[in-house]
């Protein structure tokens, strides 16, 4: 699908606005643990692809370097992930901060999304809170967005 008819198909879809968002002041960095949440759609060789109306998320074991991109756009360029993961999954740059001082600690766990949704209520209202909540329950202070 050409990215002019993906626009047009878009443009009327309406933003959700929250009333009261949630906002909580996290620790300084230096003593935080940071985790990646990313909507490249990747999971390692061993989970199940994303099926294109999957609101569900993959968990990400930052030890492990058989990431899959399951972006399945026309309009993606994967180019730049195949050169160098880091470029949407940083996890060499967050080591590297770690090392520094300049973040307390890379998380153990990451998650993924399938970004190209176009019904978003799962994820506002299921799996997006529950995937916060696994990564609060893994000691995770600060996440690094990285929308694809």
């Amino acid at each position: 699908m050409p990215d002019a008819d993906v626009k047009k198909m878009t443009a009327a879809l309406d933003c959700p606005t929250f009333e009261s968002p949630a906002f909580t002041t996290p620790r300084p960095l230096d003593r935080s643990t940071v985790a990646i949440v990313t909507s490249a759609s990747l999971h390692h060789s061993d989970q199940q692809d994303f099926s294109p109306t999957d609101t569900g998320y993959r968990v990400l074991d930052g030890a492990r370097s058989d990431l899959v991109l399951g972006h399945w756009s026309p309009n993606f360029d994967t180019s730049g992930f195949a050169l160098d993961p880091n470029v949407v999954f940083p996890i060499d740059r967050l080591r590297e901060m770690a090392a520094d001082g300049r973040i307390g600690a890379v998380s153990d766990l990451h998650l993924s999304y399938a970004g190209n949704q176009f019904e978003l209520s799962g994820i506002r209202l299921d799996s997006g809170p529950a995937g916060a909540k696994l990564l609060v329950d893994a000691g995770v202070d600060v996440v690094l967005l990285t929308p694809v």
